[in-house]
């Protein structure tokens, strides 16, 4: 959960405007069914989509939660509580709820609220691809490194050439290393390339997070341990490629993240009732990386 206010994304650290929750559901429950979806769908038209839960329970209209409450005047609208029953008042229930009123089929479905809901889509989990493609054998990755390093060694010697053309103020310019900050964003960027529409890495009590940059790290005592005591450890991080998709662009600041990292607790505690708040890392770009994504 986040807020959409543009004000509330600084600084980076730990909660800002973040809230992650985290529910286990035993296979056998009464939310989905035990076996997952098909990959393709069935033959025949496809079945309408359902306006509410499987259980039967409504949904507010405004965030999505479990709606206990419902409209007095169209007895369809559902609502977690009086704030957001107020609030879809204003924004527009009053006008349609006589049309809801007189039957209009619409009634249960969500509105779009740009203000509070993002827009939903279906998120395909796939496992990274190796770096090497699989069936490369040693003698083909040998002979592919060999191949590289003659490459190197050709563009090396008229490196030199045209280096000692080089006056001693582009020397100098050139001298400057490439700082600890820039090879991390660029390994960050190299990581990303090869996955472009990556919105979410996943990968629990494994490799660690994949840091945008050398900044606003968290250290061990930072990451607090779950209310039963355990440790939290890395599950997933979401990646900024997010944001293209959430429609939250604006004329002034817009929502802004590096890179979120989601921590959560080592034994799985709670219950299959139960919503657990877990720990979430707001890691933003550099200053340094800013300034060279404004000036390109």
């Amino acid at each position: 959960f986040a807020c959409r206010g543009p004000a509330c994304y600084r600084p980076a650290g730990p909660g800002g405007p973040f809230r992650v929750f985290r529910n286990q559901l035993p296979r056998r429950n009464d939310a989905y069914p035990e076996e997952p979806p098909p990959e393709e769908p069935p033959p025949g038209p496809a079945p309408a989509a359902p306006r509410r839960l499987g259980s039967g329970a409504a949904l507010c209209r405004v965030c999505g939660c479990l709606g206990p409450r419902c409209c007095g005047r169209c007895r369809r609208a559902a609502y977690c509580g009086p704030e957001h029953q107020a609030l879809d008042w204003r924004r527009g229930h009053r006008r349609s709820c006589g049309q809801h009123a007189a039957g209009d089929d619409s009634a249960d479905a969500i509105p779009e609220h740009n203000e509070f809901l993002f827009p939903e889509y279906e998120i395909l989990i796939e496992p990274e691809e190796p770096e090497f493609p699989a069936g490369t054998t040693d003698d083909e990755q040998s002979a592919e490194d060999t191949s590289k390093d003659a490459k190197q060694e050709e563009l090396g010697a008229a490196g030199i050439a045209a280096f000692q053309s080089l006056d001693e103020e582009t020397l100098e310019a050139m001298a400057k290393h490439e700082t600890d900050e820039e090879k991390i964003f660029r390994m960050f960027k190299k990581q990303v390339a090869a996955e472009p529409e990556q919105i979410i890495r996943y990968c629990r009590g494994g490799e660690g997070p994949l840091w945008v940059s050398g900044e606003n790290r968290p250290e061990e005592k930072d990451i607090p341990n779950c209310v039963c005591g355990a440790k939290r450890i890395f599950e997933f991080q979401i990646m900024p490629q997010l944001l293209n998709h959430l429609q939250v662009d604006s004329l002034g600041e817009s929502i802004d993240w590096g890179t979120l990292v989601v921590y959560t607790c080592a034994d799985s505690c709670g219950g299959a009732n139960q919503y657990l708040e877990e720990f979430i890392w707001k890691q933003d770009h550099s200053m340094a990386q800013l300034y060279e994504a404004e000036s390109s």
